[in-house]
């Protein structure tokens, strides 16, 4: 539920709803507003009896969240929500943010080189993984902190921020030390120990919605890491698994507009997931711009065809930056831009 004050309501009075919710029992959330303050009701898993908060003076109206997550719902926040990972590099707003590195950090050289191609091409932010969960047990599972710290050097060598993934509560807080932003990967999406772990540690959060995974559940995951203090996320659409082998998954471009109608979070698009094909990531990442996605994460590897991990989906250099000029192209054609890589003040390679 959503309580809105009137305009000019005084902060006697927008204490005095405060106080009445806590004595209903519940959480109350102030957020205050240009024009208006609204005061969010937390913790109600059914329809709350507003007669007590109506009358109270100051009160404009009362609204009732009619979806099953609250504070993700545009219900709750009608204007978009923009999420800083950086100075300078944020996510949400007019501008269209380019995640570009590969599957996982194979060693202090590639990953260097990686930040280096990334920015060069005018990407914003570097991905890759120091934790990496397989399908199977005998395949490359990451290199762990070493990984984490070559990440780092990437970031002091060329200016760009850390996407990278946390695979339970007690690595979140190893890769918060690191990341300026922690990513949760499909395979963890409904991980709710690992959701609150991230919500508590307060960094912005990549959530990728799950291989099988509704839209509807993917914002009840996002709702886990908001109902402990952090509503710095971002929704991630990365393909779901259908009956077709023609692609490794099936890229629901339509998930972002409907996330966009229902959600305030941003939402980027994977299409190397999504697709798992290198020649389908190019156009399906011009596509998920054109359909209005706050972002692209793409894999990109220095030599693909010696990559510990996903290879065959990841863009060689010189396709990723025919990838970042078509997609300013796109997003020029939309009214959006992508922006100059951050930390251009940095030591080039040396």
């Amino acid at each position: 539920m959503l309580v809105v004050m009137q305009h000019g309501a005084a902060a006697h009075e927008v204490d005095r709803v405060v106080q009445t919710i806590v004595e209903m029992g519940y959480e109350a959330r102030p957020m205050p507003g240009a024009q208006r303050t609204a005061i969010g009701l937390v913790g109600n898993d059914g329809r709350v009896d507003s007669s007590r908060i109506e009358a109270l003076p100051g009160v404009a109206r009362v609204i009732h969240v009619t979806q099953p997550y609250k504070q993700v719902s545009r219900e709750w926040r009608p204007e978009n929500t923009v999420v800083t990972i950086a100075p300078g590099v944020s996510v949400g707003g007019e501008s269209v943010l380019v995640i570009g590195g590969p599957c996982s950090v194979e060693s202090e050289r590639q990953i260097i080189d990686a930040a280096h191609i990334v920015k060069e091409a005018g990407g914003n932010a570097l991905r890759g993984g120091a934790f990496k969960p397989r399908s199977s047990p005998y395949s490359f599972q990451g290199l762990g902190k070493p990984g984490l710290e070559f990440l780092a050097r990437a970031r002091a060598e060329t200016g760009l921020p850390i996407v990278t993934e946390a695979m339970d509560p007690e690595g979140a807080r190893i890769v918060a030390e690191y990341a300026d932003c922690i990513q949760i990967g499909a395979r963890n999406m409904q991980n709710y120990s690992l959701l609150k772990e991230v919500g508590r540690i307060g960094k912005p959060v990549l959530l990728k919605r799950g291989m099988a995974a509704t839209i509807n559940e993917l914002l009840l995951s996002a709702e886990y890491i908001l109902a402990e203090g952090n509503d710095s996320v971002i929704l991630c659409e990365r393909g779901v698994r259908s009956f077709d082998p023609a692609a490794r998954n099936m890229f629901d471009l339509t998930a972002i507009p409907i996330v966009h109608r229902l959600s305030h979070l941003p939402i980027i698009a994977d299409p190397s997931h999504g697709t798992g094909l290198r020649d389908k990531v190019i156009p399906m990442a011009r596509a998920a711009v054109a359909a209005g996605a706050d972002g692209v994460l793409v894999e990109m590897h220095p030599e693909p065809d010696r990559a510990l991990s996903d290879g065959a989906q990841s863009l060689y250099p010189d396709q990723f930056t025919q990838l970042v000029q078509e997609l300013r192209a796109v997003a020029a054609a939309i009214g959006r831009d992508i922006p100059a890589p951050a930390g251009n003040g940095v030591a080039a390679r040396g």
